[in-house]
């Protein structure tokens, strides 16, 4: 499965990065792309899943 950073954006003193993962669905086995704007620190986990 891909999985990449997009963009990384940066407001006051919070750092946001917007996440990407492919997903395979399990009905269709189509890929699926979820999408999120995530503190920096944060995206590691959001990939772990």
């Amino acid at each position: 499965m891909a999985k990449k950073t997009v963009a990384t954006l940066q407001t006051g003193s919070k750092k946001f990065t917007k996440v990407i993962k492919v997903k395979k669905s399990p009905k269709t086995g189509a890929y699926i792309f979820e999408e999120r704007m995530l503190s920096a620190d944060k995206a590691k986990e959001f990939f772990k899943k």
